[in-house]
């Protein structure tokens, strides 16, 4: 009796972190809702919301020894939703709509790759270096579309002017997402650890500076983020080739 109460318990799943993962989701379908309506700013931060809740619901199941296949693999589908098809299907809506198959043909790049970076980091999860991922991250590639977008109403720009740089900014993500590039994790940062007092004000000051402009914040950071890629890849290749003439 008691191991088919065990066997029981086994094939139920952990609520609390999938809870983060199912508001993860509902963010990432209610962004393509909103951009439906015409709401774009609200499908914008709703992708935001969506990578917030993302980077919660794994933190919370490795505090509350929660982990499970089930978890991990969902992860991945609202993660496919969030931050493939939801700022693929924004953007073409927002930039896109006029520019036919060519705009079809610019968000189906960036819902590919997200797809193709979310397989291969679930195959390669047990031998890849903790310390970079391969490929920029899908949560991110999302950030900069949202955040051109959310740039963009904010400050009244007319998109038909900036409609074929959105699309290189959404071909570009796509690309990025399944390229070999080198991202840092940042999984070797020690958030437990002391740091000097002089730390907390600079990233206090940091966050408030974040918040008084997030629009342009925002996108500036991931953009630099998505550029920091290509510049690791190259500084790494080029110590290996000093070391190997040394």
């Amino acid at each position: 009796m008691a191991s088919e109460k065990n066997s029981i318990r086994r094939r139920g799943i952990y609520l609390l972190p999938n809870l983060f993962t199912t508001g993860a989701l509902f963010s990432g379908f209610y962004a393509i809702t909103s951009a439906m309506g015409g709401r774009y700013e609200t499908a914008a931060v709703a992708i935001f919301v969506a990578m917030i809740l993302d980077g919660l619901d794994g933190r919370v199941a490795r505090l509350t020894n929660t982990q499970s296949e089930f978890g991990v693999q969902y992860d991945s589908l609202s993660d496919m939703v969030s931050f493939g098809v939801a700022p693929a299907l924004v953007m073409y809506l927002y930039a896109f709509s006029s520019l036919g198959r060519l705009g079809l043909f610019a968000a189906f790049v960036h819902t590919a790759g997200g797809a193709l970076r979310l397989a291969r980091f679930n195959t390669q999860v047990e031998k890849a270096d903790k310390r970079y991922f391969q490929g920029l991250p899908s949560p991110a590639a999302a950030a900069i579309l949202a955040g051109f977008i959310w740039l963009s109403l904010e400050h009244g720009y007319d998109i038909e002017v900036f409609k074929y740089l959105a699309m290189l900014l959404t071909v570009a993500t796509g690309l990025l997402m399944v390229s070999n590039f080198r991202y840092s994790s940042f999984k070797d940062i020690d958030l437990k650890g002391k740091v000097p007092f002089v730390v907390a004000i600079v990233v206090m000051l940091a966050v408030a500076f974040v918040m008084a402009q997030p629009q342009t914040m925002l996108f500036l950071l991931f953009l630099g983020y998505a550029i920091s890629g290509p510049v690791i890849t190259l500084v790494m290749r080029k110590r290996r080739l000093q070391d190997r003439k040394s």
